[in-house]
């Protein structure tokens, strides 16, 4: 018989019942350091006191009134993102999933209201994971995001990862934009070098082409930066951001440059729940905190901390892991054991990790985790490697 939840998830045996920081607390009161945050969206750890006092004073207030009418908390957010990057314009979502419908069909109507409706194949990259829509598994294109669910949307054109040779016979007449993540987080924790980020920035110059930025996962402070790509100097003209932006409450948006955005006027997109009074509330809690460069700065120093432990812990266990890659606390342990194996180990030692593509597991913590917690980290990934190299049963 089928459980009353759809059984599309293989979930791990726990029951989490609260969250202080970095910790997660099961029924039976056991207290798990959490290194996933969620993966990647509770930015400030577990129930964050500014995050609270702003939902809880935006709920006393008032809750959803639908875009049929202004929300304040949306305009001030708005502002906000505007005022700290790139962007002229935002739309607010729900997800990432959603962020990336919306970044397809602004580009393809940029293109049709420019005269070039044949203008619509998107250049996309493997390994890459833009949600789980119709639009979002045809964007990757992986075997596994897209059997038994076909016909596919097309439009689509797909190449290595970081192979930018590949990129410029890709394009042709139909080409409409490049749509990549600078740092990939289910592909792996691959960082898209600096010099890449510029060239495609130049290809898409050269070719009139639009440029697409995920930063659902790798945004929000995640690397040391408020959006990843200001690591490289340039700029996209579109990006999708959700996660981290809510601090755990529900939000996404769709960043864009004016003429990027000129060909969504009233009526082309919409959402019921996008930009609601709730969630806009505690982004712009999320906002404060994280845009502050103080705050930025010592984003930095923790990921330097974290990496410097990590690279002694693969040192001290190669039969267990191989390197550590990523991007200030986006961090991944490439594995030389199956990387669910370390997993499992890790919640035997109350450690909780996420698994990525190309066998790594992914480390992507609270960005004000205590320095103590990532000593504590280092020690409880130190016994779960031990276990697997002694062979021991990793268990929960």
């Amino acid at each position: 018989m089928i459980p009353s939840i759809l059984p599309t998830y293989n979930r791990a045996p726990l029951n989490f019942v609260k969250g202080e920081g970095s910790w997660l607390i099961e029924e039976d009161g056991r207290r798990y350091l959490d290194l996933g945050a969620g993966i990647a969206v509770n930015c400030l750890g577990h129930a964050a006191p500014p995050l609270v006092d702003a939902l809880a004073e935006q709920a006393g207030q008032l809750w959803h009134t639908s875009n049929l009418y202004g929300i304040p908390k949306q305009q001030a957010l708005a502002d906000k993102l505007v005022a700290n990057t790139f962007a002229d314009t935002v739309f607010f979502t729900n997800s990432g999933t959603e962020s990336c419908e919306l970044a397809v069909k602004m580009a393809r109507k940029y293109f049709h209201d420019k005269g070039q409706p044949e203008r619509v194949d998107i250049i996309t990259f493997a390994g890459s994971f833009h949600g789980r829509s119709s639009a979002g598994i045809a964007a990757a294109g992986s075997e596994k995001m897209t059997h038994g669910f076909g016909p596919l949307l097309p439009g689509f054109v797909h190449l290595p990862f970081a192979d930018h040779d590949a990129i410029a016979p890709a394009i042709t007449d139909t080409t409409a934009a490049i749509l990549v993540e600078p740092v990939q987080g289910e592909g792996g924790i691959n960082v898209l070098p600096d010099v890449c980020l510029k060239g495609l920035r130049d290809l898409c110059d050269e070719h009139g082409l639009l440029l697409i930025f995920d930063e659902v996962q790798c945004g929000v402070g995640r690397t040391g930066k408020l959006f990843a790509h200001e690591w490289s100097g340039i700029a996209p003209d579109i990006m999708m951001v959700a996660k981290g932006i809510g601090g755990g409450f529900p939000l996404g948006c769709v960043l864009a440059t004016e003429d990027a955005a000129s060909g969504m006027t009233a009526g082309t997109h919409g959402s019921t729940y996008g930009g609601n009074p709730l969630g806009c509330a505690v982004g712009c809690k999320v906002m404060d905190i994280v845009s502050d460069r103080d705050f930025l700065a010592d984003v930095g120093r923790k990921a330097g901390l974290f990496r410097q432990k990590l690279e002694g812990l693969v040192a001290s266990h190669p039969e267990v892991f191989e390197e550590v890659r990523g991007a200030g606390l986006m961090l991944g342990l490439k594995c030389v054991v199956p990387n669910t194996e370390v997993v499992a180990a890790g919640l035997a030692e109350q450690v909780l990790t996420v698994g990525a593509g190309d066998n790594v597991v992914r480390l992507l913590p609270a960005l004000n985790i205590p320095d103590g917690d990532i000593l504590e980290a280092i020690s409880r990934l130190d016994a779960a490697a031990s276990a697997l190299k002694g062979g021991g049963d990793a268990a929960v």
